[in-house]
């Protein structure tokens, strides 16, 4: 598929680019996104979680009452979980939530979220840009000549820019990104998905294996 390239003002240059149709023209494989969103997902969990069980808890180990006669249910040391204060029974524990995915599952993920957002006309393709020094009104500017000013949007890179990437960090909805960086999350989690020219073909590359 064709996309015109736009310059950062916003304006067509006169050329455009062709998107390969294996990269952004695929039938989206659903389960495979759902898959490597779902791992992303769990990658950002800490798993750091833990309640105290009944050995760990403080207190006296003394059997608080004799095992017969009282007319209640049998009782050992306070720390029993049905007492208040007492251990918390199978309570969580710190555990990783990672789980792996093969990689050419990954790569028909990503591939799917392209053919996504490319079905929905919402990649924008842009010559590569630049500023002298990090400028947060810049980007903004940058933003309202490609009317994304109030949208959620990600910008992918060729290759680090600095420069680029301290002018976008204070605003909330735009995210500037690599190309090696990116995942099918952050493709999905986006208004707008604005492929700079130094970017495509690497994209194409990486995921063309």
């Amino acid at each position: 598929m064709e996309v015109k390239v736009l310059d950062f003002n916003g304006k067509d240059t006169g050329r455009k680019v062709q998107l390969s149709d294996s990269v952004f023209a695929i039938e989206p494989n659903n389960h495979a996104v759902y898959l490597d969103v779902k791992q992303y997902l769990a990658n950002q969990r800490q798993g750091t979680h833990k309640a105290k069980e009944r050995a760990e808890v403080t207190g006296s180990t003394r059997k608080i009452k004799k095992q017969k006669g009282t007319g209640t249910a049998r009782a050992g040391s306070i720390k029993n979980p049905l007492f208040k204060g007492g251990g918390t029974v199978f309570g969580p524990r710190p555990r990783s939530y990672s789980f792996k995915l093969n990689k050419s599952l990954k790569r028909l993920a990503r591939k799917s979220a392209f053919s996504i957002k490319a079905k929905e006309a919402n990649i924008i393709v842009l010559e590569d840009f630049n500023f002298e020094a990090p400028n947060t009104k810049n980007f903004i500017n940058v933003l309202k000549a490609l009317g994304l000013e109030n949208k959620k949007s990600l910008f992918v890179l060729g290759e680090s820019n600095k420069n680029v990437y301290l002018s976008s960090r204070n605003l909330k909805a735009s995210n500037v990104v690599t190309s090696s960086e990116l995942s099918t999350y952050a493709i999905l989690n986006t208004n707008n998905l604005v492929l700079l020219e130094g970017s495509l073909e690497l994209i194409e590359e990486n995921l063309s294996k």
